[in-house]
């Protein structure tokens, strides 16, 4: 990023967030030590990965669903038993949460791009390790690069710890836009849909935090 684009994300008060290349770490090439695929590649890719043990353990890979021209990437934690039965994300009631989380936002499904940091359902639905985040988000750096979306909706702590790389909590991510570098691309923080089933209060927040969303692309478009 060059240094007048710098300080005027500064003055703005926007946090800025550069995607780092990840070590070698247990004999594991980083997703930059290959060239830059394309769709089809990138899905095999995935299919075919066994960069960490997850690959042991799982049933299908879930690569990603939606419109790769999509103006929206949705970015999650990663599958669940269903996903990894189906090889879809966000499927269940979360998914149909998702999905009307969507419709409040005027898009549908097919018009989004959705995704997760992992791409393996981690055993027993427990939080992914360092590692694996490591080794599989490289994966969707690529996909964010290949889509070129004009926002990316992180939904859940650890999916926006994961890609902006900091600790924060979600209550502070939320309410305000991150810049994911080298990207350049906005990124807003909500709750997860999971989270939703079992707090239904805070859907009021998740509101807040789609208007925001839809004010950052409106400004993007203009």
């Amino acid at each position: 990023m060059d240094a007048r684009r710098a300080a005027v994300l500064e003055t703005l008060g926007v946090d800025r967030f550069v995607a780092r290349a990840p070590p070698v770490a247990g004999g594991v090439a980083p997703a930059g030590a290959v060239s830059a695929p394309g769709w089809d590649e990138l899905a095999a890719q995935v299919a075919g990965c066994t960069r960490c043990g997850l690959a042991a353990t799982r049933n299908r890979t879930v690569f990603g669903v939606g419109d790769r021209a999509a103006r929206w990437l949705i970015v999650g934690e990663a599958p669940g038993a269903d996903e990894d039965r189906q090889g879809e994300p966000f499927v269940g009631r979360a998914g149909e949460l998702l999905n009307s989380m969507l419709r409040a936002a005027g898009l549908g499904r097919g018009e989004v791009f959705i995704a997760n940091i992992l791409k393996c359902r981690p055993p027993a639905n427990r939080d992914p390790l360092p590692e694996e985040v490591r080794c599989c988000l490289p994966y969707l750096h690529r996909q964010i690069a290949l889509i070129g979306p004009q926002l990316i909706l992180c939904v859940g702590r650890i999916a926006a710890q994961a890609l902006l790389g900091v600790a924060t909590p979600i209550g502070q991510l939320r309410g305000r836009k991150h810049v994911l570098e080298p990207h350049g691309t906005p990124v807003i923080v909500t709750y997860h849909p999971a989270y939703l089933l079992r707090s239904p209060g805070e859907k009021r927040k998740v509101w807040q935090d789609l208007r925001l969303a839809l004010e950052v692309t409106r400004g993007r478009s203009a």
